[in-house]
């Protein structure tokens, strides 16, 4: 039995799977070396509760010295975030991290916005996050890498909820850990 694809030429399994490829507890685990071993050159970051909490607008010290150490591995990095404040491109203007906000995930029109920016193909792109139903399946709907980190801080009831609704999927994937 064939695999049909979708009119991305992504296979169609594909297209909505809640399970990430990789998980790591939190970004700045991730390495530039891993990236490359995986043939990744664009990294694409969701922004609240995955590089910052919602609760604040100041990064702390690891987090600059992990943008910095991809940026000087030569892995390029942009922020991809549903946000229409305006932390994010306060942020990014302020620590030199390019953004696409209004995202609009788990939809790939801000992904592949991204993607065109950096002339960068799905197999070059991974995008990490915190959430499965938006960030996970918005990847895996652009046919790139979905990498899964734990939220920062699921301080609302809201954000616990969805949080208890994703542990199915995070079981099922927790082969898929990666130990730092």
């Amino acid at each position: 039995m064939g695999t049909s694809e979708s009119t991305y030429g992504i296979p169609e399994e594909n297209m909505l799977s809640f399970l990430p490829d990789f998980i790591f507890q939190t970004i700045t685990q991730i390495r530039p070396a891993f990236l490359r071993e995986h043939g990744v050159r664009l990294l694409l970051m969701d922004f609240d509760n995955t590089m910052l909490p919602y609760t604040t607008d100041r990064p702390e010290q690891p987090l600059l010295d992990w943008i910095a150490g991809m940026q000087d591995a030569g892995i390029t990095l942009c922020i991809v975030s549903n946000s229409h404040k305006q932390r994010v491109p306060h942020f990014s203007q302020q620590y030199h991290v390019p953004c696409v906000t209004h995202a609009a995930k788990p939809g790939t029109r801000g992904i592949r916005e991204a993607m065109a920016r950096y002339g960068a193909a799905p197999q070059q792109t991974a995008l990490v996050g915190d959430q499965i139903y938006t960030d996970v399946l918005g990847a895996k709907r652009a046919g790139i890498t979905a990498i899964a980190v734990r939220s920062i801080h699921n301080h609302t009831v809201w954000l616990k909820l969805r949080h208890l609704l994703e542990l199915p999927f995070l079981a099922m994937a927790r082969k898929r850990r990666v130990e730092t």
